[in-house]
């Protein structure tokens, strides 16, 4: 393709994800968002709650980050091939369950204070969000079959990239609000965090299941 037709694909994939996160990605992954803001809010010093402090809790950079990380894998694949929304229909649940386990430690951390998890504080969230990259939906479908209508791994990648990048805003809008109501609400959130995190396990837990025995 053209360098003006692969500036248009990356636009329009820009605004596609833009355009759909506030009332579908926001709805569907808004329940992951919160109970990692809610998480980082119940552990977070008095001291600590400051304005800036609340931002870069509610914007789960590493989370992002990892979702970012699969759907640009996708899109590689996608362009090479078309073969990476196979993935969603069956090898995915494996990443699925994964993120269970990563919500399941997160809880256990809530409910065990001395429990540690084996990831540093850099890394944080971004393996959950490499894990909820390969949450199936119908958008997600959409925008990798327009990425591997651009014929190339490089530009299917960079499609699927610039879609993530679009869904970011609406999610880490989710993640403010979410941030404001633990600071107002900190003991309610501190006490209901495991039971969140524990539910979202469970939902990916199923998801996975079906997708596995399903393929």
């Amino acid at each position: 393709m053209g360098g003006a037709a692969d500036g248009g694909i990356a636009l329009g994939m820009l605004v596609a994800g833009a355009a759909a996160s506030p009332l579908h990605c926001a709805p569907m992954c808004g329940g992951f968002v919160l109970g990692q803001v809610s998480d980082r809010m119940a552990r977070l010093p008095s001291a600590h709650l400051s304005e800036c402090h609340r931002l870069r809790t509610a914007a789960l950079p590493g989370y992002h980050l990892g979702r970012l990380t699969t759907y640009s894998a996708l899109g590689f694949a996608a362009g090479g091939g078309g073969f990476a929304i196979q993935w969603l229909g069956g090898s995915a649940g494996i990443f699925l369950l994964i993120g269970a386990v990563l919500l399941v430690l997160q809880a256990a951390r809530r409910l065990r204070p001395g429990f540690a998890l084996p990831l540093t504080r850099t890394l944080r969230g971004y393996p959950l969000g490499v894990a909820l990259g390969f949450l199936p939906c119908g958008i997600l479908y959409a925008a990798l079959a327009a990425a591997a209508a651009t014929g190339s791994p490089v530009y299917g990648a960079l499609a699927m990239l610039c879609f993530g990048l679009g869904t970011v805003p609406s999610l880490v809008a989710v993640g403010v609000l979410g941030a404001a109501a633990g600071h107002r609400f900190r003991r309610g959130v501190a006490v209901l965090t495991p039971a969140v995190l524990l539910f979202n396990a469970g939902l990916l837990t199923l998801l996975g299941v079906r997708l596995l025995v399903g393929s």
